[in-house]
């Protein structure tokens, strides 16, 4: 199976004419001995534009590869108001990974001369085979260059407004990239036997194997990269989603959720500094983006975390984390009352705060969170995190009823060790709540320990984790 990022080339087709000059020029032969050749021999796939396989509007199609695929080559030659139209599409959309080039035919328009353009010859509008060689490699140092270097902007728009968002849009929004979302899915389903081995480490070797197949991270789409960096998360193989992140493209690393990915893993490896380091991540993000319902629950995962372990260390700073992933995890709700993750972890660490206050936010967020998990199927969803939040919601209001009904639906969905290790940990908390107001645990226990179970099974590891 072919993993390699597509190349779009931009670019009139068939003989076209310059109409100062009259001078006929061959796109094609450009795009056969040159382009197309200089593509290839840095890894990529190439496509122009009258390749297209896909049905429908042409339009549509050309579109998506502007604003989707990982590098652009367009030349401009003729001045030619499609390309130049096309171009600026790409310029609003990204901010580096687009190479122009140019013949020698005739000048830039002003508003574009100042573009850093591959120059090539042509004699009677077409390459000879010297200038074709000039070309093919020229060309083939530019793209190397944005593969392999540091990230520079080559949109106008990016350098002339700071953190510009521009198009970031996931392959599955279109139609056009049925070939993409085909091999998508078999690369899913090659993840999905590595992490059906038996244990943990067999996970992360069969994962690792699948890595290192893939050759040249810099030249793979980003969507197989991103699958690979959720299926490491999966594993919880922390270490090695680290080391897959800092292995990728610098265009790569600022796609945002890449970002918040290692962020996770930072937290979850926890060596010296990496909850320092996944805090400024995320903060940069939401200083950058605005808020966010994923960025903030990863933020709310670490402070709650820090708090655990300050809890159990009986340190003064246990509190002050408490309240800052009760703020980040309400902030992630409320910026997006469909997403009930940050909202069910808001409300089991204000029940764990347990305070006048706190048990009035509760009030005021249940309905909220409930209505939101109601609206993606409940305690009917086939989807682990939907029947989780269920069962979660249900143990805070000691619907013990709900809770057994639900709890073997979970069970039977949850199919990585990351899903039941979170739900958990926010039991256990819960948990630890009710005893500390002498409250009885035996159901939550009872549920505890159906997890553990069904979390060992995942892991591959023998012995129970205790509720």
């Amino acid at each position: 199976m072919n993993y390699r990022a597509l190349c779009f080339v931009d670019m009139p087709f068939g003989q076209k004419a310059d109409l100062k000059s009259g001078t006929v020029v061959d796109f094609d032969q450009i795009y056969d001995e040159a382009i197309k050749p200089a593509i290839e021999q840095c890894g990529l796939d190439a496509l122009r534009g009258d390749e297209e396989r896909t049905g429908g509007i042409i339009h549509s199609a050309m579109f998506a590869r502007l604003l989707l695929s990982e590098f652009v080559v367009a030349d401009l030659t003729l001045a030619n108001a499609n390309v130049f139209y096309e171009l600026g599409i790409r310029h609003a959309a990204k901010p580096f990974t687009t190479v122009p080039i140019l013949a020698n035919v005739s000048a830039l328009p002003f508003d574009v001369a100042l573009v850093r353009a591959v120059p090539y010859q042509l004699e009677n509008g077409k390459l000879t085979e010297t200038s074709a060689q000039q070309l093919r490699t020229e060309l083939a140092k530019r793209l190397r260059a944005a593969i392999d270097g540091v990230a520079a902007n080559d949109s106008p728009l990016f350098q002339l407004i700071p953190n510009f968002p521009g198009i970031d849009l996931p392959d599955d929004v279109t139609e056009t990239f049925k070939d993409r979302l085909q091999y998508l899915e078999q690369f899913r389903e090659t993840l999905a036997t590595a992490r059906s081995q038996s244990t943990s480490q067999e996970k992360r070797d069969a994962l690792l194997k699948i890595q290192s197949d893939l050759g040249d991270l810099k030249v793979v789409p980003r969507s197989v990269l991103i699958e690979l960096m959720s299926s490491f998360r999966d594993a919880e193989a922390f270490e090695e989603l680290v080391a897959l992140y800092n292995a990728f493209p610098d265009n790569l690393k600022d796609y945002i959720a890449a970002k918040q990915q290692y962020a996770l893993a930072l937290n979850r490896r926890n060596k010296p500094g990496d909850r320092e380091k996944a805090l400024k991540l995320l903060d940069d993000l939401l200083k950058n983006r605005g808020a966010d319902s994923e960025t903030l629950g990863i933020k709310g995962r670490i402070h709650k975390d820090i708090y655990k372990e300050a809890a159990q260390a009986k340190k003064i700073t246990a509190i002050a984390a408490l309240d800052d992933a009760i703020s980040a995890y309400t902030k992630g709700f409320e910026s997006d009352p469909r997403d009930y993750y940050p909202g069910v972890n808001a409300i089991n660490l204000l029940v764990q705060k347990g305070d006048e206050e706190a048990l009035k936010e509760v009030e005021r967020l249940l309905p909220l969170v409930s209505f939101a998990v109601a609206r993606r199927g409940g305690a009917s969803s086939s989807d682990y995190w939907d029947l989780a939040t269920v069962l979660e919601l249900a143990c805070i209001g000691e619907d013990w009823v709900l809770a057994s009904r639900v709890l073997p639906r979970a069970i039977l969905a949850a199919t990585a060790s990351f899903q039941t290790a979170t739900t958990i940990g926010n039991l256990r908390l819960l948990k630890q709540s009710r005893e500390r107001t002498g409250r009885e645990v035996t159901e939550l226990e009872d549920i505890l320990n159906e997890l553990s179970a069904r979390h060992i099974e995942l892991r591959g590891e023998e012995k129970p984790q205790t509720g």
